[in-house]
This record gives structure tokens, sequence and C-alpha cells, in this order.
């Protein structure tokens, strides 16, 4: 199932040579503009969970055994998501669809992911200010 995100990563980075400057996310022409936009929200939406994942792990670090748990949560996670959204990809199969499909699939359960993090783990359960604020989920 891996397989389906790297050819369509590879696709749309022949396609980002192009130069992402020029695309109009706002103004999409073709497929392949589709799935380049559809790629740029997906690093987006990793580079936030990234930084959730890390400050969550940073916040707790005087408990190693919490750490090592988000830590396997973590590939647990990822594993799922990218079953999950090949499953995805692969009813989308035989369409043009199935990238822009896969990748959104991929970017839901990102921000969702994100926001799980954050409301476990960098949040209080008093009035006491979040750690970082509240990702949104859409």
């Amino acid at each position: 199932m891996k397989k389906w995100l790297l050819i369509v990563l590879a696709s749309l980075s022949l396609a980002a040579v192009a130069d992402d400057e020029a695309l109009d996310c706002n103004n999409i022409r073709n497929t392949l503009e589709t799935n380049r936009c559809a790629a740029i929200e997906l690093e987006a939406a990793e580079d936030v969970l990234t930084h959730y994942l890390e400050t969550s792990v940073e916040h707790n670090a005087a408990d190693p055994e919490l750490v090592e748990a988000i830590q396997v949560a973590q590939k647990q996670w990822h594993a799922y998501s990218e079953a999950h959204c090949g499953a995805v990809y692969t009813q989308w199969r035989d369409g043009t669809i199935r990238g822009v499909m896969g990748i959104t699939c991929l970017t839901r359960l990102t921000k969702q992911r994100t926001y799980d993090i954050w409301q476990d783990f960098l949040t209080y359960m008093d009035s006491t200010p979040p750690v970082l604020p509240e990702p949104p989920v859409e």
C-alpha cells in the first residue's frame, strides 16, 4: 500500500519542477495541479504534526515512559494512516482522482492526529493555557 503514495508523490515531484510559484491552487486547471495542490496541503499538515509531536515529547520529557508511549503510538498511527489511505487510493484506482483521494485522506488523518496530540498531551485539565494553540481540524 505504501507503494501508491510513493508513486503519487514521485509523479508530483516532477510536476513541482515546473515551479510551485506559478501554481495557483485557487485556479486549478488539471489533474496534475489538483494533485500538487493537495500534496502541498499535506506537506503543510505534516509540518504542523511534526511540530506538535516534537513539542509533546519535549513537554513530557520528565516522563520517559510517556515519551516512549507517544512515539510508539505515532509509529502505529503512521502505519494505520498509510494502510487506511492506501485502501482509499485502491477504491479509486481506476480513475485519475485516485491520487487526490489518497492525499486528501492523509491530510485529513494528519490534521486529526495533530488535534489528538494537542488534546491529549499539550493541554491541562484545569484552566491553564495549552502549551500550543488548538490546531484546526477540518
